[in-house]
């Protein structure tokens, strides 16, 4: 018997998380602590500042996902896009894994009646398939902006997570985990 539509999408949802997680992680670990902390110009983010508004965010929004606004009265958004409170590379990854996993630990936790109901974000009231779609996009832009805070760090020391240049024809991808 065929799995449901709805138990495909958390299937789904919860495999593009964890890959977007995982081109974070192999970013931050090529990254020094200056690297992070490293601005291309006044205008643009740091990559510890980038971490600390991902933390904000999904703290916001993953903590009682189904029962409470997204945007919760307790966060600090603006506060997000200055200087991190995190002094050190350590302080940095503890703020990115616990924003992980309270985003992992909760999308884990939806079933398939949930997909069907409401949730709100800043008031506005979202499908639960809208709002993990939003929340999606959004750390994938994030994490897009450290990969290429990483590529012009490091430059020719960059190792790609992906196919590397030049080698498209010889790419065949492996079976999804």
């Amino acid at each position: 018997m065929p799995e449901s539509v709805e138990a495909l999408l958390l299937d789904s949802f919860r495999y593009r998380f964890r890959g977007v997680k995982k081109l974070g992680d192999s970013t931050i670990a090529q990254l020094s602590h200056d690297d992070l902390t490293w601005r291309s110009n006044e205008e643009c983010n740091s990559a510890a500042v980038i971490i600390q508004h991902m933390h904000g965010n999904m703290m916001s929004r993953w903590t009682d996902f189904m029962t409470t606004d997204g945007d919760k009265p307790w966060r600090n958004r603006d506060g997000e896009f200055t200087e991190p409170d995190a002094t050190s590379r350590d302080e940095l990854l503890a703020y990115w894994e616990e924003g992980w996993a309270c985003t992992l630990t909760t999308l884990d936790g939806l079933n398939e009646t949930d997909l069907t109901k409401e949730i709100l974000i800043r008031g506005e009231s979202l499908g639960v398939i809208d709002g993990v779609l939003r929340q999606l996009a959004h750390y994938s832009l994030h994490v897009g902006q450290l990969i290429t805070i990483g590529k012009e760090r490091l430059g020719k020391d960059w190792e790609t997570m992906s196919i590397p240049r030049g080698e498209s024809k010889a790419y065949n991808p492996g079976k999804r985990d």
